[in-house]
């Protein structure tokens, strides 16, 4: 054989190895590690509690689908929704369960300020948002998928 054929023939070789090799790896890799994190956003802006025990429902029920570590999940909460964030909320247990489980709960500060509120008068565990439609905008640009109960 000469030089030019064994090098055309190690070169095929070298090539079909790499590509056994390639699937070999894929397809041996943990279904957690092909999976890419899961981004989701629910909006609130409902004084419903039965609209929050939805919301809250269909959060923990993400996570126990895709498992709460390969989710991220971010509730924006805005306009009169923003009144289940008080102190004497009722949904005050469950948004302080959820936020425990790993989801984020946010208040918009436009709504706060438009109502007047201070921070004193809100659940000490939720997070801030300048604005919360735009916090839903750069969400869905970020790749989050939107959901509204």
């Amino acid at each position: 054989m000469n030089h030019s054929r064994l090098a055309r023939y190690l070169a095929i070789l070298a090539a079909a190895m790499l590509g056994l090799f390639s699937q070999f790896s894929h397809a041996d890799a943990p279904t957690a590690m092909k999976q890419a994190m899961q981004k989701v956003v629910f909006q609130v802006s409902d004084n419903d509690p039965k609209k929050w025990d939805l919301t809250l429902n269909n959060a923990r029920n993400v996570q126990q689908e895709l498992g709460a570590g390969q989710v991220d999940i971010e509730v924006v909460v805005y306009g009169p929704g923003i009144a289940m964030l008080k102190q004497e909320s009722p949904a005050a247990d469950r948004i302080d369960q959820a936020e425990k489980a790993g989801i984020r709960i946010v208040a918009c500060q436009n709504t706060m300020k438009a109502q007047k509120l201070t921070k004193e008068e809100m659940l000490g565990t939720i997070g801030y948002v300048p604005a919360g439609v735009v916090e839903l905008m750069k969400k869905q640009q970020e790749g989050y998928a939107y959901i509204r109960p």
